[in-house]
């Protein structure tokens, strides 16, 4: 599904189920899962073996794609910027050379409403919460909860390798484009940082992010790719 909402660039890989599960690591990631639950483990293993392949499409041999000792974000190898993604019965993996892409973040997670109180803590303004409720009442078989949920992490993934620390739900504010009736099934967004600085550093890209969302398949999956040039 996520190659459906990144642009040519980007190169993708997904698995469906426990397809790659059982994949080994390269010895420079195990220590990331050395004392994980089996389940972890098998979602980091399934992970690493998308980028890998995602990686291979770009000509790139096998690699090792250690943790960021800080937040866990994937090391990509130098001149590459990637994002990777798991949930209940499917594991992503998007990859992009430097030169073409600055930044990129991807997401997956069931299409279902959020668990009670998550909305609350994901909601940074009043506009995001008129948004929603605009959004429930015109494609109310979309989860629109969830997409946000989502479409959050995708910020936080394509703007952390630029600032490294942790963005917060509350410092972001995400908006949907109006669905439209004859694809209810994919749409766009974009997200405004509340906090001073750049984007992603200064003079570089673009003021907010833009992103797109598709579901199916019982899965919602968002992108935000952030074109080198913009």
């Amino acid at each position: 599904m996520i190659e459906r909402i990144v642009p040519p660039a980007v190169r993708t890989r997904a698995a469906y189920g426990d397809e790659l599960d059982g994949t080994p690591l390269h010895p420079e990631e195990e220590p990331a899962v050395a004392r994980a639950v089996a389940k972890r483990v098998h979602e980091f293993r399934a992970g690493r073996a998308c980028a890998r392949d995602a990686l291979a499409r770009l000509g790139y041999g096998p690699v090792a794609i250690p943790r960021d000792v800080r937040y866990g974000a994937p090391v990509w190898p130098e001149g590459v910027v990637g994002s990777i993604t798991h949930c209940e019965g499917y594991r992503a993996a998007a990859v992009a050379r430097a030169e073409d892409v600055l930044a990129l973040g991807i997401d997956a997670e069931p299409h279902e409403p959020l668990p009670e109180g998550v909305l609350d803590v994901i909601l940074a303004t009043d506009r995001e919460r008129a948004a929603l409720a605009a959004l429930a009442e015109a494609a109310p078989g979309t989860h629109w909860d969830r997409l946000l949920f989502s479409a959050k992490e995708t910020v936080y993934k394509a703007w952390y390798p630029y600032h490294r620390r942790m963005l917060d739900f509350s410092e972001a504010e995400l908006l949907f484009a109006d669905p439209d009736p004859a694809a209810p099934h994919r749409g766009a967004y974009t997200a405004r940082l509340l906090i001073d600085g750049p984007l992603l550093a200064e003079g570089l890209g673009p003021d907010v992010f833009s992103g797109r969302w598709t579901t199916g398949s019982g899965l919602a999956v968002t992108a935000i790719t952030v074109p080198n040039g913009t």
